[in-house]
């Protein structure tokens, strides 16, 4: 299986003085008694990151076939257990859902979402219930929801009559439905639609981007000299224009 994951000579370049230092912490830890589901062999310190490829999705299927609707793969340092069963999914989401509701370390979210300030990637805990609590009672609420459903209406009429008026061309749908949700945003946050939304849709569409994207560092947390080679120009840059 190919691997989906930038390996290229640089990167490995940048690895080789860490390499040691892993090494040498792989040694000194003590192996875990807990029972852990099946999984593949993994390899010294990429553990499988290897077995991955560039649509992780379909490795993930590929690989329950063999180890079950309940695997543990390893990406680099980072244990990981994957479902892929909708039942044991929705016993974990639902009744086990506290035990698992933080979510992961990414060094593009702490950068984007100013140290995991946002609601969206918190830890959880009191902070994340008092912002959520925030979000029910003044965004999410009965009467909040209906006091924006004339936004909601103008804008989407705009998208439909656009598109009517495009009939026999090809339209690009996700750039106007971009454009729809920013103004929908724009318009219940601050009364108006942004007057520069070009710049801030480009942000948006970069920020998903960075956000599903492979960052090293994600893999390799107690390594700090990945985290730093992570801080890349346009990462730091996003984030003062975030």
């Amino acid at each position: 299986m190919d691997s989906g994951f930038p390996w290229n000579f640089t990167t490995l370049a940048l690895l080789v003085p860490v390499v040691f230092l892993l090494l040498k912490k792989r040694r000194k830890s003590k192996p875990s008694s807990v029972k852990l589901p099946p999984g593949p062999q993994e390899l010294p310190i990429i553990g499988h990151l290897h077995l991955i490829s560039s649509l992780p999705v379909r490795s993930f299927r590929d690989l329950a076939k063999k180890y079950g609707p309940i695997m543990h793969l390893k990406l680099g340092e980072v244990p990981t257990i994957v479902v892929s069963s909708p039942e044991i999914a929705k016993e974990v989401l639902r009744e086990h859902d506290p035990v698992y509701a933080n979510r992961p370390s990414a060094i593009a979210m702490e950068i984007m979402w100013y140290n995991y300030k946002d609601i969206g990637f918190s830890p959880y805990g009191d902070y994340w219930r008092q912002m959520r609590k925030i979000c029910i009672l003044e965004l999410l609420s009965a009467k909040s929801v209906r006091s924006f459903a004339s936004i909601r209406q103008d804008e989407v009429s705009r998208l439909v009559e656009f598109v009517q008026a495009s009939a026999g061309k090809p339209v690009n749908l996700t750039d106007k439905i971009f454009w729809m949700t920013s103004s929908i945003t724009c318009r219940a946050a601050f009364g108006k639609v942004c007057k520069d939304s070009d710049a801030l849709i480009k942000l948006l569409r970069e920020g998903i981007q960075m956000a599903g994207g492979f960052e090293i560092a994600d893999v390799f947390p107690s390594s700090k000299i990945i985290s730093a080679l992570s801080w890349s120009k346009r990462t730091c840059d996003f984030g003062a224009q975030a």
